[in-house]
């Protein structure tokens, strides 16, 4: 098999790369909280791993080893590499270095290459250090017995690049910072029983919990800082997600216009925004750029994870773009760095929660409004076709809050378009409203709701 191999001036490289597949599978698999991240499984089918900076891609490639060990997958079929490697560099990478990874690993591992009950995978990491990469991928899919499952960097792994230049041949599995689940987990506070099994004083600690959570957010790596190293790696995660992925990655000419824009947009958790008053309030400020331009710069945001925009449910494709978008931060922690209030919103961290999980959990998510000028905080469309109208509220003790949100949701469940879909309000609040409430609206505990899955 050694013809197939490059010249023998590869030597060194070769010798590296055998290194690395031998280290792969000596070293230990690291113990790593447990993610809850969704993954499509379908045969023939690469696994792109993709999220913001930070969130946790590589621990997930390394759970994804783990669960092949479990299934029974010999260790040694299963090398995860990381390709950010100085040495690896040094031999000015292309598709022919990942050719020569394959066929060393084929040549220590040479059962792997016959067709079987068992399928051996390769796990690339920041595999956009490789140009061409995609067409290796490609390649590899259609010719070997083999699975393949890369991560990389959000500017180098949209999802609209991996759908065009994989062709069909990727699934993607987007991970978001830890849920709040998911921090329980990381804490080892995680219960282990319903909420219905729930003591008054499990109540108390998992409510503390998650109002911690709305304001530390769920980066894995900020777990448990106090505050002032909190914010400033949260800091840097949004500059260089910002400079990597968006100013570098599309050659921006007006940063500063950019990092206004960032600054709005994260300190606005939940609330809408309108292209036209944001183009406005740049123009006044002597930040001259294109409607045009100020939308792109929000859809770069968008593909590179920093935030999460959703638009009306209903009506005509006009007004669909005619009214405002809400949009929130990928993880709560972020809006206490821009809030523009000056003060911190339990309610905007809340709501923001709440859309980030219906997320995680498969939904199509919108807001609704109805003729009458109602507004829903969300319209949530499951997998399974359940549908759901979500009203958000940090605190529902005051009776004109209690009826304004109830209010919304009971114009709403008139709309056409709501009908068959289940009417919810989601607090903060320990016990439920006191006084009257509407039999076809539902009131759930934000702490339970979070949860119940």
């Amino acid at each position: 098999m050694d013809d197939k191999l490059p010249a023998p001036q590869s030597a060194p490289l070769r010798d590296l790369l055998r290194q690395k597949l031998v280290d792969s599978w000596q070293a230990p698999l690291p113990q790593l909280t447990r993610r809850d991240t969704w993954i499509p499984r379908i045969p023939g089918k690469t696994l792109a791993v993709i999220g913001m900076r930070r969130s946790g891609k590589t621990s997930l490639l390394w759970q994804e080893v783990a669960r092949r060990l479990e299934a029974g997958t010999e260790r040694n079929w299963l090398p995860m590499l990381s390709l950010e490697d100085e040495r690896l560099m040094a031999h000015n990478p292309g598709v022919e270095l990942l050719d020569q990874l394959l066929e060393t690993y084929f040549q220590l591992q040479p059962q792997a290459r016959q067709a079987g009950a068992q399928r051996g995978c390769l796990f690339l990491d920041e595999i956009q250090r490789i140009p061409g990469w995609e067409g290796f991928v490609r390649r590899v899919m259609d010719s070997e017995p083999i699975d393949v499952v890369v991560s990389g960097s959000s500017a180098e792994m949209l999802s609209s690049e991996i759908a065009s230049s994989l062709r069909g041949r990727a699934m993607e599995a987007v991970v978001y910072p830890f849920s709040f689940r998911e921090c329980l987990r990381h804490a080892d506070l995680e219960p282990d029983q319903p909420s219905t099994h729930w003591s008054s004083a499990e109540r108390s600690r998992l409510a503390h919990q998650l109002e911690l959570y709305l304001q530390c957010g769920g980066f894995p790596e900020v777990q448990g800082l106090e505050e002032r190293s909190r914010r400033l790696l949260l800091g840097s995660y949004v500059d260089s997600t910002v400079l990597r992925d968006v100013i570098e990655r599309h050659a921006i000419r007006q940063p500063l216009a950019l990092q206004w824009l960032v600054r709005q947009l994260l300190g606005n958790g939940g609330g809408g925004f309108s292209l036209n008053k944001l183009h406005g309030a740049l123009k006044s400020q002597g930040l001259a750029i294109s409607r045009e331009h100020l939308a792109e710069l929000v859809l770069h945001l968008e593909s590179a994870f920093l935030i999460r925009c959703v638009g009306v449910v209903g009506g005509s494709l006009r007004r669909q773009m005619t009214l405002p978008r809400k949009v929130v931060p990928i993880d709560p922690g972020l809006l206490p760095l821009y809030e523009l209030e000056g003060r911190r919103n339990q309610g905007h961290a809340l709501e923001t929660v709440v859309l980030l999980e219906l997320q995680r959990r498969g939904a199509e998510v919108g807001y609704l409004r109805t003729g009458g000028g109602f507004e829903v905080d969300f319209h949530a469309r499951f997998p399974d076709g359940r549908r759901a109208l979500i009203q958000v509220c940090a605190d529902l003790s005051d009776d004109s809050t209690r009826q304004r949100e109830l209010r919304a949701l009971l114009k709403a469940l008139e709309e056409p378009g709501a009908r068959g879909a289940r009417a919810m309000v989601i607090s903060l609040d320990a016990r439920a409203p006191q006084g009257e409430w509407p039999e076809t609206v539902a009131w759930h505990n934000a702490v339970a709701w979070l949860l119940e899955h």
